[in-house]
């Protein structure tokens, strides 16, 4: 009895730990830490000496900024998922509504005051303009125009925060050809957000046509600064690589999902963009080092490999 007990509690525990993953969509929290070295390149592209530790507090926060953003999406979505996406963790009731609610606003506040820690008044008022606008978004304005643009803003205001790792006060101002890849970034994942609006329902083909438009033009965004920076043959290489590597890894999902818009098809095309992300990080990150690229390539390794055995949307 007490061995059969025993291994009771233990899968209890497993199947518990594997509803906080999928509470927090585990596989997209991989997909952050780009953002932040990505941004961090960005400085380090200014003659800006970039702190390590600092970058690494902030990629934490980052994280936590997601999860308790994907957390507070669900909360507020309890109702539709149980129409929906009733095998999610709040409407299956693996995880209690209110307890979801409550540890959400607990990893946007913790997520605010880790970035603080590791870099500064500058990097927590990034952190608390990315968590208000998390908020927004979870909370009033999911599902319109403004709230695909919202979606989109926090994903530039990611790549913002990683800029506050630079190492001292004077950190120069990023020229305009860098401020411009935080909203190419933002653009095409506003893009990709309305596609996945109605993933699980009825998507219409316009809909992924936007999200194909929002990869031409970050695609057109790594052209751009290339042109504009003039880098190395060796970092261009690697910008251009890593762009055509993300035109054909996002095009091979939006075919399908263009040809026949269902769940079955938007689904994973909005998971395929999600962490196509990272090797868009990384194309723009070449343009101030391949060493750069590669730390943001990194991450693809775990965000892929748990998207295997966790829902990416």
């Amino acid at each position: 009895m007490g061995g059969s007990e025993g291994a009771a509690r233990e899968a209890d525990s497993r199947g518990k730990l594997a509803a906080y993953a999928a509470l927090v969509r585990v596989p997209n929290l991989f997909s952050t830490p780009p953002d932040i070295l990505l941004g961090g390149a960005l400085v380090a592209a200014t003659g800006t000496t970039v702190s390590i530790p600092a970058l690494a507090g902030l990629a934490v926060a980052s994280m936590l900024l997601y999860a308790g953003g994907t957390t507070l999406n669900d909360y507020f979505d309890a109702a539709i998922d149980a129409r929906e996406r009733p095998e999610r963790p709040i409407p299956s009731g693996r995880i209690p509504r209110r307890t979801a609610g409550a540890l959400g606003a607990t990893l946007l506040i913790g997520g605010v005051l880790v970035a603080l820690g590791a870099a500064g008044p500058r990097a927590g008022l990034f952190a608390a303009a990315l968590a208000t606008v998390i908020a927004l978004y979870d909370g009033v304005l999911k599902g319109s125009p403004a709230g695909f643009l919202a979606m989109g803003s926090a994903r530039g205001l990611d790549v913002l925060l990683g800029t506050a790792a630079g190492a001292t006060a004077a950190t120069a101002p990023l020229p305009a050809w860098a401020l411009a890849i935080p909203v190419a970034i933002a653009l095409y994942i506003a893009a990709v957000t309305y596609m996945a609006d109605n993933e699980a329902t009825t998507t219409e083909r316009g809909a992924v046509a936007a999200a194909a438009a929002g990869v031409l033009l970050a695609v057109l965004g790594v052209l751009a600064a290339v042109v504009t920076t003039g880098p190395s043959l060796v970092r261009t290489a690697f910008a251009v690589g890593l762009t055509g590597g993300f035109l054909v890894w996002t095009g091979r999902a939006l075919g399908p999902a263009y040809a026949t818009p269902r769940p079955d098809t938007v689904g994973p095309a909005v998971g395929t963009c999600i962490l196509a992300l990272v090797v868009l990080d990384g194309a723009f990150a070449a343009l101030a080092g391949v060493e750069w690229a590669l730390a943001v390539l990194v991450f693809l390794i775990p965000a892929v490999g748990l998207s295997r055995l966790f829902d990416v949307s």
